[in-house]
This record gives structure tokens, C-alpha cells and sequence, in this order.
């Protein structure tokens, strides 16, 4: 049985942490816009927690001290949920740490991405819901140069949307953010791109099924150890994926999909739906569907297994809140995504 977790409302105490990176002390002023719009825009009351605004050198050498941050964060009854400051690359480390006996007994609202796939996969592979969607500094940060679609839907999603709930078409996307190193050019975005079309069926007309998943790369590091899920929990669900900034080939990306084949757990799941990818050029998104089509139907026969591609989460913006532990339907025509069970206590 799935643990759903109390949603936030205005007045919220919201931890802000960095289990990954040390990006909020590196550009301040990015970590205290995307604070002060969370607190501006949703109404949350921030608690930084002790090694949120760490370097990066000492939060690489004390993974505990992450872990027991949020540790704290669920353990302190006055917490009401935890959004991640950015993402990074070793969070795996601090998996070990985590006291998820504790955790797990009084669930909250837990939101990150990137690197965050780490312990958010897990905890809900444990049994609990966990959230894959904007962090302060890559999402909030930005949002009063976001699409109003994009405030629309956190504002909806977190506070006020009923179920089953409808994810908006966003029309228009972007690559990134403005250069950091420049406070002056603090929370603009790269320029946007038009997206007429919105996601694309590439096989199948329907999905439906129980979210799980992340990161590409960054599950990569999962796969074979204790953090990974078990054969037998893969049946039914939707597994998403998307790639990171760091921008892995079409066929880089295909030789860690070929791995789900390999495993079984393509055979299992009732769907595959891929991120739009960060940085691609329209030729490398083909050849990246191509790829994709060449796993799933040529090498593994799955010929009814639903795809869909350039869907809104992950590293491009404007992102989705897409929880994990909870039944979606995707459809072609007409064409949208639906949330079909609450996340919600």
C-alpha cells in the first residue's frame, strides 16, 4: 500500500535543502530567489536546513551530514514538506545514511530532480510518494520569466487542483537559464521555443500505469545494488526517463535503455515516456526516437508497448510535478495526460 503525504498549502514550513550539490552557496542568489519566490508565489515559510548553503567540496566529504538533514526534516513535526535546492551527482552516496524506518512512518512531500532521482526513486520503491519536479534554483528561481502555464500548474498541483487532474500542453519550452555568474541576469531563461505539437505518441494511443522513474544517468548508478527495485515491481507501472544537462548521445541514451530490456523490465511495464532532451538540435531528437523504436520494437519485439516522447519534465523547462507512486493515463487523441489518483492524504 502506496503512503500518500499532506499536501502543502499556504502557510507551509518547507525545508530547503541540498542533498546534491553545493550550487546555493556557489550563486546565492539564485538559491534566495527561488526562496523568496516560493514564499511570494505559494505562500511557504522556508527552513533552511544546517548544510544547505555548503560548498560543494564540504558537502562531497560529509554525505551523512546530508542525509541527516533530511533525516531532521522528517523527523521535525513542524516540517510540512522538503524541496531540493538543485541537483548534483552523488547522491547515491548518501542513501546509506538515510534513516528510512523513520522516513517511511511519517511521510511528507518530498520534491527534487536530477540527481534527486536517487533517494526519490527509493523511497518509493519503499512505498512512499515522492515528487519529480522543479527544485528551488532550477524552476522556481525562474518563476516570473516561466510560461503562466507553468505557475498555473504548480499553483494548481500543490494547492488547490482536484482530482483526476489534467497536466497542462505547455507551448513553449526552453533549453536553460541565463548565466548564473551574472546576479543582474538572476531568474531569466534562454530564449523559448515554440512547441506547437506538444508530446508525441511515437507507438501506442494509451497508456496507463503507476509512475516510477528519473534520471537516466543518474539510475544508472542504482541498477544492481540494494536500492534497486525488485522484479516484481515493475508490473504496472510507467516508467519515465530523461537525460540531463550533461547531454548523452542518442545512442548513449539507448545503451542504458537497452539495459530495462535486458533486465525484463521493458516486458513488465505498461509504458515508456522520455523527456524532452536538454540541448538536442531536431536532428538529434530523430535519431534519439529512432534509437528508441530500434530497442523497443526490433530488439525486444514490444511492438505494443506505449512510447511517448518530448514530454515537459526533466531538464528543460517549463517541468511537470510528476508524483511517483500514483496512476497516470497518457493519451493520443485527444491528446493529453491525466493524473487519475491523488498524491494527497
Amino acid at each position: 500500500m502506496i503512503k500518500k503525504v499532506k499536501r502543502p498549502r499556504k502557510g507551509s514550513r518547507i525545508a530547503g535543502l541540498s542533498p546534491s550539490s553545493g550550487a546555493a552557496q556557489m550563486f546565492p542568489h539564485i538559491f534566495d530567489m527561488g526562496l523568496s519566490n516560493l514564499k511570494k508565489h505559494l505562500g511557504f515559510e522556508i527552513v533552511e536546513m544546517p548544510t544547505s548553503r555548503k560548498s560543494s567540496d564540504w558537502l562531497y566529504k560529509n554525505p551523512k551530514a546530508r542525509a541527516e538533514d533530511i533525516n531532521a526534516a522528517f523527523a521535525d513535526e513542524t516540517i510540512d514538506g522538503i524541496i531540493c535546492s538543485i541537483g548534483g551527482y552523488e547522491s547515491v552516496r548518501i542513501l546509506e545514511h538515510l534513516d528510512t524506518e523513520s522516513i517511511l512512518k511519517c511521510p511528507k512531500f518530498f520534491m527534487g530532480f536530477s540527481d534527486s532521482t536517487t533517494f526519490l526513486s527509493y523511497l518509493n520503491s519503499l512505498g512512499m510518494v515522492t515528487f519529480y519536479g522543479p527544485s528551488v534554483m532550477a524552476g522556481f528561481a525562474q518563476w516570473e520569466h516561466q510560461p503562466e502555464a507553468f505557475q498555473k500548474h504548480v499553483t494548481d498541483f500543490l494547492l488547490t487542483g482536484e482530482i483526476p487532474y489534467e497536466y497542462p500542453p505547455y507551448g513553449k519550452w526552453t533549453d536553460g537559464y541565463a548565466n548564473w555568474t551574472r546576479p543582474e541576469l538572476a531568474g531569466f531563461c534562454l530564449p523559448f521555443e515554440n512547441n506547437d505539437k506538444g508530446f508525441n505518441f511515437v507507438q501506442g494511443e494509451r497508456a496507463e500505469g503507476t509512475l516510477w522513474g528519473g534520471c537516466i544517468e543518474v539510475l544508472e548508478g542504482l541498477k544492481g545494488t540494494r536500492y534497486w527495485p525488485g522484479e516484481d515491481f515493475w508490473n504496472g507501472k510507467i516508467l519515465f526517463l530523461e537525460s540531463s544537462d550533461k547531454k548523452p548521445s542518442p545512442m548513449e541514451f539507448g545503451v542504458m535503455l537497452r539495459n530495462y530490456g535486458t533486465q525484463g523490465i521493458l516486458h513488465k511495464v505498461n509504458g515508456l515516456f522520455i523527456g524532452r532532451p536538454d540541448n538536442y538540435s531536431p536532428c538529434e531528437k530523430r535519431e534519439l526516437e529512432k534509437v528508441v523504436l530500434d530497442i523497443v520494437d526490433f530488439e525486444l519485439g514490444l511492438t505494443d508497448l506505449p512510447v511517448v516522447m518530448e514530454m515537459d519534465f526533466g531538464h528543460t523547462d517549463p517541468k511537470w510535478i510528476l508524483p511517483m507512486g500514483v496512476r497516470v493515463e497518457a493519451r493520443k487523441e485527444p491528446k493529453g495526460m491525466k493524473l487519475l489518483e491523488s498524491p494527497w492524504l
